[in-house]
């Protein structure tokens, strides 16, 4: 079936395109959701994409998954609105705080999805995209370094940072966690 939606997004079908845009629509704006500060702007990402997905169809090779190709178009269209608003400044660095990237799995592993996202939505913009393309994109640092058109060392930090701004977040439904 999506074989079929996506030759007749080749051939310009709307009917195809409204079946696909409904088909992986849910899915992709959970992916921007990540990436958006909220809701509206992860919409107006979705969007974008989309528009991309549509334009560059023909060009899909069918090597790999449709919907990995899809969501790497709506990661770079999170990554272009960023580069473009100049969002990504050095943001406040957490001195005193830190990780306890043992603790980290089993924490984010009691949080359900739209919990999970909120909490990543609250992370300034930086420490967000960095997070975001280390933890679900599995970027290495080299590659956000790239992408983000910062230093390796200020992609760690933030990465570092936005762990321990989670962690402090987290912090309260933990302790509460051991109180039941």
């Amino acid at each position: 079936m999506e074989q079929l939606l996506i030759k007749g997004c080749i051939a310009g079908d709307r009917t195809d395109q409204t079946r696909l845009y409904d088909l992986f629509a849910p899915r992709m704006l959970g992916v921007c959701m990540r990436y958006a500060k909220s809701r509206e702007e992860a919409e107006e990402i979705l969007l974008e994409g989309f528009l991309k997905v549509f334009t560059y169809i023909k060009n899909f090779k069918a090597t790999g998954s449709f919907e990995g190709w899809m969501r790497k178009i709506m990661v770079n269209c999170a990554l272009h609105r960023y580069r473009s608003k100049s969002h990504l400044h050095p943001v406040l660095h957490l001195e005193n705080e830190s990780p306890l990237a043992t603790e980290e799995p089993d924490i984010f592993s009691k949080l359900d999805a739209k919990e999970l996202t909120l909490l990543v939505q609250s992370l300034p913009a930086g420490y967000r995209m960095v997070f975001n393309l280390y933890i679900f994109e599995g970027y290495k640092h080299r590659e956000i370094a790239e992408a983000l058109g910062i230093s390796e060392g200020t992609s760690k930090s933030n990465l570092s940072d936005a762990r321990a701004i989670l962690q402090k977040a987290l912090a309260p439904k933990k302790n509460l966690a051991h109180v039941k």
